[in-house]
């Protein structure tokens, strides 16, 4: 038994315990509660959601009804075959057993989230895959979270908010609780008798982290989700455990700023008459109305196309600099401009060039591509234009003389009407780094031990699974979720509650 329990600790005795409330957890959480076990999950933030949340929020799965209907014959190993074109140079490195647990499970996945009310819309192509799989949420990614906190308590999942683990608590190689502090910074012993899974999301938002598998200038860009700080990874490596591909750290990358409020579109409701009547409509209205429809959503969450740069639209930061890349990135570049802000300078020869295809200012893939016209309808907020660049400078609040000489000095001579989008702001999006687990989720410690009741899910459990393109991470978050819910619900854990510590 572990005698370095804190003996002042209040306990909480349950069979499953689920730590992280993001999608990975909500769905381990809701699929224990399924096999009839008791669970709590407790969440450090003060709502669920996690990087689910802040997703763009496809899906990418074979066989779905989606493709069926549109005649598309599709198969597990061939999404198998295409996810290995898309890891590229880092194949060597990817987990073949979890890659082949995501393409076999995520189909049934997707069926089961559409069976708590999550509504979807494709499938949306994106090569290298040989085939269109993507399927997008509607309205937004906002769906997963509402509809998964909703079935997990009505399962019975007793999810305790604003409530941090920080201890794995072992007895041996087996698995006996987590240590934690509440809303109220007191110490809780949460005991399992079953299993505890350990779904709390990646570690982007940890200058500890982001400084040992990247550099501390990386470790400086802030994260989208600022709130993943690796807990998991930190305790599953206090008890000798192994992050795989830490290194692999999506950022710094360019998101245009959030809108200062919520318009319309990312204010609608998930209930299901209002997401099915929107799937029925993107499938049945006219392409352009659909795409109208869709850019009001995804103008939101979209940055700039390195196109852009290549083919002479400026970008230059708050003192009206032009900004050059750094490291061949100009995403490290923003990320170390003053204000960590930038903004694109259209003349407007350039502003008509990119209202019409094929030159994208942005682009959504499997759904879209945004254009200037786009983002002056769905965006007015990151949209300026003036006459000549000094009355440009003027709006943006830059030295009027630093944005001309920036234009003078362009390799084209510039014309007036000008335009300005931004700000534009540098991020760290994700980290693929996940504890080192068996085929069934199970965490494993000092190279080869399973710890026995212990397993990891999402990006915590991605286990060296190289999870590149776009909906592959949530099929892994809700698919691994439920597979290491329904393990957990059958392990057995060393039993410690308040009558057996020191």
């Amino acid at each position: 038994m572990d005698a370095t329990v804190n003996p002042s600790a209040r306990t909480v005795e349950t069979d499953v315990l689920v730590v992280g409330g993001g999608g990975s957890g909500l769905a381990a959480a809701i699929e224990a509660a399924r096999a009839g076990r008791q669970v709590v999950l407790i969440e450090k933030n003060p709502q669920t959601g996690g990087s689910t949340g802040w997703s763009v929020g496809s899906i990418t799965a074979t066989r779905t009804p989606d493709q069926q209907r549109k005649g598309i014959v599709d198969d597990p190993q061939h999404h198998f075959e295409d996810m290995a074109k898309l890891a590229g140079a880092l194949l060597p490195r990817d987990n073949l057993a979890l890659r082949h647990t995501l393409v076999h499970n995520v189909t049934d996945t997707l069926a089961w989230l559409r069976s708590l009310g999550v509504e979807f819309f494709g499938p949306g192509a994106e090569p290298p895959h040989r085939l269109p799989r993507m399927h997008n949420v509607l309205p937004t990614s906002g769906s997963y979270v509402w509809h998964l906190t909703r079935a997990a308590r009505r399962a019975g999942v007793d999810i305790h908010l604003s409530t941090r683990a920080s201890r794995i608590v072992l007895d041996g190689d087996t698995v006996c609780g987590i240590e934690a502090r509440d809303a109220h910074d007191r110490p809780v012993l949460y005991t399992a008798r079953h299993g505890v899974v350990l779904a709390g999301g990646d570690y982007s938002g940890s200058v500890d982290f982001k400084t040992r598998y990247g550099s501390a200038a990386l470790a400086r860009v802030p994260a989208v989700n600022t709130t993943n700080t690796g807990d998991c990874q930190r305790m599953v490596l206090e008890i000798g455990g192994e992050v795989l591909n830490g290194d692999l750290i999506l950022g710094p990358v360019m998101r245009f700023a959030p809108p200062p409020r919520k318009g319309l579109a990312q204010r609608v409701p998930p209930w299901a008459p209002i997401t099915r009547t929107m799937a029925w409509m993107l499938h049945h209205l006219p392409s352009t109305i659909v795409r109208s429809l869709v850019m009001r959503f995804m103008t939101t969450v979209l940055g700039p196309e390195a196109a852009l740069f290549a083919d002479g639209v400026l970008l230059v930061d708050r003192n009206g600099e032009r900004i050059q890349p750094i490291e061949g990135s100009l995403g490290k570049a923003v990320a170390a401009a003053p204000e960590r802000s930038a903004w694109l300078i259209f003349d407007d020869r350039q502003a008509e060039r990119y209202s019409a295809p094929p030159h994208a200012v942005s682009t959504a893939p499997g759904i879209a591509w945004a254009y200037f016209g786009d983002y002056v309808r769905t965006r007015p907020d990151l949209c300026t234009k003036a006459g000549d660049a000094t009355a440009l400078a003027k709006q943006l609040d830059m030295p009027p003389a630093a944005l001309l000489a920036s234009l003078n000095n362009s390799r084209e001579p510039r014309m007036g009407p000008f335009h300005a989008l931004g700000p534009i702001h540098s991020y760290v999006v994700l980290t693929d780094g996940g504890v080192r687990v068996t085929p069934e989720l199970q965490v494993v410690v000092r190279g080869s031990i399973p710890v026995r009741g212990l397993y990891a899910a999402g990006s915590t459990g991605q286990g060296g699974l190289l999870l590149e393109g776009h909906g592959h991470h949530l099929g892994w978050a809700f698919t691994s979720g439920r597979i290491a819910g329904r393990h957990a619900a059958a392990a057995t854990t060393t039993i410690l509650s308040s009558t057996t510590l020191p």
